[in-house]
């Protein structure tokens, strides 16, 4: 490892009198520096800031569910002296601490702000001559806009990168989004690929809930579509070009966009290693005990990224290192640096990321990822009858309502879906993506829910596809839906109730390959489980006697008869669960309890198959009815 930075200040004072009214309240607050003191600006004077001087500004939000969220930043004038520029990251990184690291802090340089910082300012910012010393000057006027554009390319490895807002920047072969604050334009070039628009959608929407807590509206529109906001703002829309063809030399380069870097302080002086030179990178490479750094200065950002864990210096350093990284690197002044606290990444931290996953993130209803801190709550059993008047028991058991609602389904099938019969609702393949749209209404408002359900064995064009329709479907009606992306396994209990009491069935196989639908195979096991709500879900498994447990029921088919495993912990739910799937297959089974399996012949037990019971069970079966050794899968 190259020594690259020196540790950063650290003795001045933790808590400065201004701190004790920052970020109680949602709003934003501006202090200027002035020998080495915090001073606040007037509000009626937002907006106007003096070359000579630096400022620290902050920026409170409150979420949805009620937590504040803050962004920080430290502005530098042209003219501003190296102590000023100093005391004011100092500042910043101390006010982040009294907020307990929670902020994402942003480096601002006249005439280089984010857009970010940017739209703070509806009347945009003026910079006044002089500073602090000097007194207040005339006044120059900046006259920029409240405006970014991002351009989306790429097709395996896709990127959105901030290009001009102009026309000049657009190409008919890509997507773009305009973002203009309280509305983000998502447009789509008629050549764009199906990879473009999926991320534009995820980039759009991210904006929109993490950095508009859900307040902006997104419009999404095709060429020669284009919304009268947006021309408004672009002006009118001259013949673009094709634009370039998104080839593997484009991925390529979009892969090696970015790099991440390890920030250490082992021997008490700031060093950097490199982690990966080419990007999508693992979200697992970031670990909570250090800080990182995210390289991607070629196009004018820097991110450095604080792990909770980390240690002090390392935290309170991360401007400073940031800084010096830029002056190593030879970058420009200008570029712009986020430092970002574990938890707080932004969507365009994340893009760089291979299936980033928050905390917090729900695959579907009542199913989410939650620290291992949770406090004893008492369990509330589940009853059908009274689930709209228990918000506890609904809560706990991941039900938004009993599932009597409307529901459509959709297969993915190529770049498009295709309604499913509704008599085979319920009815799912391992090898498919589908989406369900489910309508109720509950205490008097009419809810939606659109799931996009990927099979463990869907392809990644249908998966892409599947987010693509999910993400059209909900802008087709109005965007009020709630999306919900599931993956095989992960089901929530609210999604296995929508079926009128039967289970969700899903077979292996597909019906979107070459040649139709997968022809079932003669021999076939089901596993059988309840969620905690009593709703259940039959999955079609590779039938071999290590797919049993006691847990569960198991049904077997073979090309004569019909077998009901039922484990000795399986709940009365499963074993109703067990029998409407036999209804679904028409057939008629015996019924066997684990321990009392038949043997090969006369009820006898065959000393080749002591051992597991379930084993002997599912062999012997295998044997008489396949002729397959009981070693191997029944009917593979």
């Amino acid at each position: 490892m190259e020594k690259l930075f020196c540790c950063f200040p650290s003795t001045m004072v933790v808590e400065h009198p201004e701190f004790l009214k920052a970020g109680k309240e949602p709003g934003l607050q501006i202090w200027r520096v002035e020998k080495f003191d915090l001073v606040p600006v007037p509000p009626n004077l937002y907006g106007d800031f003096f070359t000579g001087d630096a400022y620290v500004i902050l920026k409170t939000v409150q979420l949805r569910n009620g937590n504040l969220q803050y962004d920080l930043h430290y502005w530098l004038g042209n003219e501003c002296s190296q102590d000023e520029s100093g005391a004011a990251a100092i500042f910043t990184v101390q006010l982040d601490d009294y907020l307990n690291g929670r902020a994402v802090q942003h480096r601002e340089v006249q005439g280089f702000e984010s857009a970010t910082f940017l739209g703070y300012f509806k009347s945009g910012l003026k910079y006044k001559k002089g500073g602090v010393a000097s007194g207040f000057k005339h006044v120059v006027p900046n006259e920029v806009a409240v405006q970014r554009l991002f351009q989306v390319k790429g097709r395996r490895v896709v990127r959105a990168t901030e290009v001009p807002v102009s026309w000049e920047s657009f190409n008919r072969g890509d997507c773009f989004i305009l973002d203009l604050g309280n509305d983000i334009y998502q447009w789509c070039g008629s050549n764009s690929n199906r990879y473009e628009r999926l991320k534009a959608t995820q980039v759009s929407k991210g904006i929109r809930d993490n950095e508009r807590s859900g307040r902006a509206h997104v419009h999404v529109s095709e060429e020669d579509a284009e919304p009268a906001g947006m021309l408004q703002v672009l002006g009118p829309k001259p013949t673009l070009p094709e634009g370039t063809e998104d080839t593997v030399k484009e991925d390529a380069a979009n892969r090696k966009l970015a790099k991440l870097y390890k920030v250490s302080n082992g021997a008490g002086t700031m060093t950097v290693s490199l982690v990966a030179d080419e990007n999508p990178f693992a979200q697992g490479a970031l670990k909570s005990e250090d800080c990182f750094i995210l390289d991607h200065g070629k196009d004018g950002k820097i991110f450095v990224w604080k792990g909770k864990q980390a240690n002090t210096e390392e935290r309170k350093a991360a401007l400073k290192t940031a800084s010096d990284f830029i002056s190593k690197m030879n970058y420009p002044k200008q570029t712009q640096v986020s430092v970002l606290p574990e938890g707080g990444e932004t969507p365009l931290f994340k893009q760089f990321f291979k299936n980033w996953r928050d905390p917090d993130q729900v695959d579907g209803p009542g199913l989410s990822y939650l620290s291992s801190h949770i406090a004893n709550v008492e369990r509330v059993p589940f009853d059908a009858a009274t689930l709209h008047t228990s918000t506890a028991m609904a809560a706990q058991h991941g039900m938004d309502d009993d599932g009597t609602g409307q529901k459509q389904i959709w297969r993915i099938e190529g770049s498009n879906k295709v309604p499913v019969d509704p008599a085979t609702y319920g009815q799912f393949y391992g090898g498919d993506s589908y989406i369900i749209l489910y309508n109720y209404r509950h205490g008097g408002r009419q809810g939606q829910i659109i799931y996009n359900w990927q099979g463990a064995q869907s392809t990644q064009d249908e998966v892409a596809a599947s987010a693509i329709l999910t993400a059209q479907l909900d802008e087709e009606l109005g965007g009020t839906p709630v999306q919900s992306r599931v993956v095989q396994g992960k089901e929530p209990a609210h999604l296995m109730s929508l079926f009128g009491g039967k289970p969700m069935i899903i077979y292996r196989g597909g019906t979107s390959r070459e040649g139709g639908q997968t022809a079932p195979a003669s021999t076939r096991l089901f596993q059988v489980r309840a969620s905690s709500s009593g709703a259940t879900r039959a999955v079609e498994v590779i039938p071999k006697a290590g797919a049993l447990n006691s847990n569960d029921a198991f049904v077997l088919k073979t090309p004569s008869a019909a077998y009901l495993w039922v484990g000795t912990g399986a709940s009365e739910a499963e074993k109703t669960g067990a029998q409407e799937l036999l209804r679904v297959l028409r057939a008629q089974p015996v019924q066997v309890a684990e321990g009392s399996e038949p043997g090969r012949s006369g009820g006898q037990r065959d000393p080749l198959f002591s051992g597991n019971a379930a084993l002997r069970f599912l062999s012997v079966m295998c044997v008489n009815h396949s002729g397959l050794d009981e070693n191997e899968g029944c009917g593979q």
